[in-house]
């Protein structure tokens, strides 16, 4: 890769993650790729094509799935805290690479490179969540019915689990998989999104140095590419676990092809995600919340804050300071940390901003900041979009669906139970707000009658969990949870043990069998 005038360093960036290669149209890491169709990767920054990998052939595949097959009958048998070691040295060698990685998930996806790091930043969290949860793989005793008899439960792991993630979050979301399924003791077999593969060549190359150095067998990791790899992982029955971050489109179909063969699902589909602000509301916290909620990474997290639902009394004051703050954001170069907003990743991602801006229109909505495509200089990707915000009405079919993109739809309520029952009142689960210093209205929205939501927040935003918490939703969202807490135990097949260590045989339930 070379560029003229590398202002932001990315071509340090290339070297320091071994990419610098890459053009030539093969890959690294762990897998060889073989004669499989070119994949360019354009930068929605500048349009400029960064890199080629050749796509994974099925050939390729079946050489990964038998090397990871292979590698997990010796990973299964580390100890956990010394895979939790290894996961630790993962860490470290991030935290070397934070600004490079940072600045390529910038630069090939289009997030704010304060984003970027933030992102590599979660997979350092997660890295150091893990060697502490290396040490805290617990199961439960129980108390017999029959007597000498003792009862427990314990935790293997699955095997090959199998990663599918989506071009918005390209590193943070595998690591989130990777480094539980790790210390759990099962190997990964990756497909990074078409879109941003250089970033998955790129965390391929970080680990692998790890592994090399450990001595560890190269089939723990896996990396694979291209979209025809997504249903050979969906229909190979040596992957007991597929985790899928996507639309709920993709999702209805990997949960189904999946299930057919009794494997399991992790799913992070669509969201559709609404903050309520309520008449008690600090309108100062609601404005950062709403509007980094809205626009951050250009409206393309599955958290990003697609619904304001706003209490009558505060509405217009509210959209007032909502206009103010719109007016002052700076959108161009994600790399340029003056800039607020970057592109879209594509533009088939700005048709679609472009359709649900018209279909709103269209539906009765009234236009409150204007949208629209930039253009001119410093824009010549085509994929810088202008936020909008649009009022409507919950029931108006496009704020139904999901727009990847920074759209944010605003509508009145009058009582905080209208309220809660436009924020369920979507098909998406995923990640729900209240702005309020009133202790019952945010009680109410905790409550089993509030959000149905798997993430519920009083006071921040919809966007920007942590890791330490299970992340995931309900319903359309697709009921998975990855990350914090005990999500580990996705990775895991559950087994239940009793032992006799006495000299009868007495039979559960008082059953008598003599002969």
């Amino acid at each position: 890769m070379t560029r003229e005038n590398d202002l932001y360093g990315i071509q340090e960036a290339f070297q320091k993650l071994g990419l610098q290669e890459i053009n030539n149209g093969t890959s690294t890491g762990c897998v060889s790729f073989s004669n499989g169709a070119i994949i360019e990767s354009y930068s929605p920054v500048d349009g400029q094509l960064i890199g080629k990998v050749r796509a994974s052939t099925a050939e390729d595949y079946q050489k990964a799935m038998e090397t990871a097959a292979e590698a997990f009958k010796t990973w299964r048998m580390v100890p956990a805290p010394k895979r939790g070691e290894i996961v630790r040295q993962i860490g470290d060698e991030l935290r070397k690479n934070k600004q490079y990685l940072g600045k390529l998930v910038s630069y090939e996806m289009g997030k704010s490179l304060q984003e970027g790091l933030g992102e590599v930043q979660e997979m350092i969290d997660i890295c150091d969540f893990a060697v502490g949860l290396s040490r805290q793989l617990y199961g439960l005793t129980m108390h017999s019915e029959r007597p000498e008899h003792r009862m427990y439960e314990q935790w293997h792991p699955y095997g090959v689990v199998g990663i599918i993630s989506a071009f918005n979050f390209p590193v943070a979301v595998w690591s989130w998989n990777t480094m539980l399924a790790w210390v759990c003791g099962d190997v990964c077999i990756w497909k990074p999104s078409s879109k941003t593969p250089l970033c998955g060549v790129a965390c391929q190359n970080i680990v692998a140095k790890v592994f090399k150095e450990n001595n560890i067998p190269e089939g723990v990791c896996n990396l694979v590419i291209g979209n025809a790899c997504g249903d050979l992982i969906n229909t190979d029955p040596r992957i007991p676990l597929v985790s899928f971050t996507g639309s709920t489109r993709i999702g209805r179909h990997v949960s189904k092809t999946v299930a057919e063969r009794f494997g399991n699902t992790i799913l992070e589909l669509g969201g559709n995600n609404a903050i309520i602000v309520s008449e008690h509301a600090d309108i100062n916290m609601v404005l950062v919340g709403a509007v980094f909620g809205a626009v951050g990474t250009a409206g393309q997290r599955c958290t990003s804050t697609r619904r304001l639902i706003i209490h009558e009394s505060v509405y217009d004051k509210t959209i007032d300071v909502l206009q103010k703050a719109y007016a002052q954001l700076k959108i161009g170069n994600p790399l340029d940390a003056a800039n607020h907003v970057g592109p879209l990743i594509d533009k088939g991602a700005v048709q679609d901003y472009l359709n649900a801006i018209e279909k709103a229109k269209q539906e009765g909505g009234k236009v409150i900041v204007e949208g629209g495509v930039l253009e001119g200089s410093g824009y010549e990707s085509g994929c810088y979009v202008k936020p909008c915000i649009i009022e409507g009405k919950n029931e108006f079919q496009i704020i139904q669906d999901e727009t990847f993109a920074p759209i944010l739809y605003v509508m009145k309520y009058s009582t905080i139970e209208e309220a809660i029952a436009m924020q369920n009142g979507v098909p998406q689960g995923l990640s729900s707000s209240i702005f309020t210093t009133n202790m019952r209205e945010m009680e109410l929205f905790l409550s089993q009658a509030g959000s149905d939501c798997g993430i519920a927040n009083v006071n921040i935003g919809t966007s920007g969990a942590e890791i330490g918490g299970a992340f995931g939703g309900e319903k359309e969202t697709g009921g998975g949870r990855e990350s914090g807490s005990d999500a580990w135990k996705a990775y895991m097949r559950r087994q239940t043990n009793t032992i006799n260590y006495g000299t009868a045989l007495p039979l559960a339930q008082g059953i008598t069998f003599d002969f």
